[in-house]
């Protein structure tokens, strides 16, 4: 069902001291920021030959990213995303097999202008998944 991996996301308290890191001391292409006001965060995406990170900052005191970084004033992994190519039927074979679909279930628009849902940490070993349609 699943497809390739999209990105691994990061939540860091500090966006450019973090952008500055990849991009300075790792030699990689940094992106521009970009505010995604629907999720409460501003991201930038960091282009590797095989995958993409995603680093999260708040944006506004209501982002979901300030509760994560309470619990880790470092920042760390947020999630992991997978590509699938039909977000509605994945979903809903996922619920058919138990697995919990946060918010209200129906897909919103992500980063990349794509539909994205988000996967229950708890049905997953812990990790928080975003599925986007490609």
């Amino acid at each position: 069902m699943i497809g390739r991996l999209n990105h691994v996301a990061i939540a860091v308290p500090d966006l450019d001291a973090a952008a500055a890191l990849y991009r300075d001391t790792l030699g990689v292409k940094v992106g521009a920021p970009q505010e995604e006001p629907d999720h409460g965060v501003t991201v930038i995406f960091i282009e590797l030959p095989n995958t993409k990170i995603e680093l999260l900052h708040p944006l506004g005191e209501d982002s979901p990213i300030n509760g994560f970084l309470a619990k880790n004033p470092s920042g760390g992994i947020h999630h992991i995303c997978y590509e699938v190519d039909d977000i509605i039927a994945a979903r809903d074979k996922l619920k058919a097999s138990g697995a919990r679909v946060l918010g209200t279930g129906e897909p919103k628009i992500g980063a990349h202008g794509k539909p994205v849902l988000f996967l229950h940490p708890k049905d997953f070993t812990g990790t928080l998944i975003e599925l986007e349609q490609v």
